[in-house]
């Protein structure tokens, strides 16, 4: 029943993040067919951090009206939004209306914020919710949430989306901008010849795609379901189960007076009467997290905290089209999947080779930002970046992508481990400035992006780049 369990904790941890990531993983191939083109990443960017009022809200009612809002019915909302709002797009995500004269695609826009908003809040409601469940299956949960960005990625690749090539188009002289032209009864000097860029379809559509995401989804709706009905007998026996293995070094030394283990807490790492035990204080005493740091040194967590998110959540990916589509449509695929897949694996090593020296994780920051401005020159340099045409740019621009990614995770899940070992308000603050830093550079990407247009875009194949 525990192993039932593991499983369960594991499925419900998916669906924390799993839509927006399969959003994101699917625009290589969204760019080429919605009219926003590579605009499209710099929408997605600022409805995501516009859904953070669906933490905000849940976070304010827990406050002011802690009892009006219970976690279960909530969850359940939340993850049945998701699941709709994933099985929708399916079939709206390429509706478009015209919006100021010009087409937009709202039905996506509109879905993409939704979704945006269930994995959002599904930051301060599912990890709640986990409490209920016996500590052990804490870390399960986390491995789901790992998933969450894994297994789009996986879909993603195996989409098989991306290939293109260059092929000729005849265009009649008296006519430049038609495209598809024949050249039936027109002679060959009343026409001239144009390359223009050919995708090769997909192993399977988006829609297929979406409908996948809305099956992960569903699954996760269920795994909800039963682990909020599981009988109590299966945490009862779970407990028992880790009572049994008990060390002498996990017992301890009881009065004279004749005072009960189960008063005393016998058992420091398990619940004891619901709650968690107290440690001892020469277990205190010897445990290497418990470090402490100077203002300064908190001053520095923080604005790393702030300068990473805001990389990796608002300016870099507002650009990312434009880094890697001057390349091709596959460098774009590779580097948006690759580097979705490079978040769980960074967490998975900070799980086994943490690091908590301020030095180190500066370093790897700086690291990360050095192959941040790399991508970032080449997309301004869009359309005309380096090595356009050389099999070197194309795996040079997917490294530093999946290279960024990979080590900024890594920073921000250990400096989260940092401050979750010194308190809980510092963990707060951290959730705070992470949210803050991702907005402002959210917000910083979105008008030069959309307004000021300081990024080219232009056809890989057509346009021909000054000597």
């Amino acid at each position: 029943m525990a192993l039932l369990t593991h499983l369960l904790a594991c499925i419900f941890g998916t669906g924390s993040w799993m839509a927006i990531n399969g959003v994101w993983v699917e625009l290589p191939l969204l760019v080429n067919h919605l009219p926003e083109g590579w605009y499209l990443p710099s929408y997605l960017i600022i409805i995501i951090q516009l859904a953070n009022v669906g933490p905000l809200f849940i976070t304010l009612m827990h406050k002011w009206k802690p009892r009006m809002l219970s976690e279960v019915p909530v969850v359940c909302v939340v993850v049945s939004l998701g699941a709709a709002a994933c099985f929708l797009l399916a079939f709206l995500w390429n509706y478009t209306t015209l919006v100021a004269g010009k087409p937009h695609s709202t039905a996506f826009f509109i879905l993409a914020f939704f979704l945006s908003l269930v994995d959002c809040t599904s930051s301060v409601t599912f990890l709640p919710f986990m409490v209920r469940l016996h500590p052990q299956y804490i870390p399960t949960f986390f491995i789901g949430e790992g998933l969450s960005g894994l297994i789009p990625a996986l879909f993603a690749l195996a989409q098989g989306a991306g290939v293109s090539s260059c092929v000729n188009v005849t265009i009649p002289n008296n006519n430049p901008t038609a495209t598809g032209a024949t050249l039936g009864n027109v002679t060959v000097e009343e026409v001239h010849f144009l390359m223009k860029t050919q995708y090769s379809p997909a192993n399977f559509s988006s829609q297929v795609f979406f409908i996948i995401l809305s099956a992960m989804m569903f699954s996760c709706l269920a795994a909800f379901f039963f682990l909020n009905r599981l009988p109590k007998v299966w945490e009862l026996s779970a407990q028992n189960l880790c009572a049994s293995s008990i060390t002498l070094n996990s017992i301890q030394k009881l009065p004279v007076d004749g005072q009960s283990p189960i008063e005393l807490g016998v058992f420091t790492n398990y619940p004891v009467d619901g709650q968690m035990a107290s440690p001892t204080k020469e277990v205190d005493k010897g445990d290497p997290e418990k470090a402490t740091y100077s203002r300064a040194q908190f001053a520095f967590i923080y604005f790393v905290v702030a300068w990473v998110n805001s990389l990796t959540n608002g300016i870099l990916p507002s650009v990312q089209s434009y880094s890697c589509l001057p390349y091709s449509n596959m460098a774009y695929h590779l580097a948006a999947t690759l580097s979705a897949m490079a978040n769980p694996l960074a967490c998975t090593i900070a799980t086994f080779l943490p690091s908590r020296s301020l030095s180190i994780l500066g370093t790897l920051a700086l690291a990360g930002t050095a192959f941040g401005v790399y991508n970032m020159a080449m997309a301004a340099m869009s359309p005309c970046p380096l090595l356009q045409h050389s099999a070197w740019g194309d795996a040079i621009i997917v490294m530093c992508w999946v290279l960024f990614t990979g080590t900024l995770s890594y920073v921000k899940v250990m400096m989260g481990v940092i401050l979750r070992s010194h308190s809980h308000s510092a963990l707060v603050w951290y959730g705070a400035v992470e949210q803050l830093g991702s907005l402002l550079g959210a917000l910083l990407m979105f008008p030069l992006v959309n307004i000021y247009s300081l990024f080219k875009s232009a056809d890989f194949c057509s346009f021909q780049c000054p000597a």
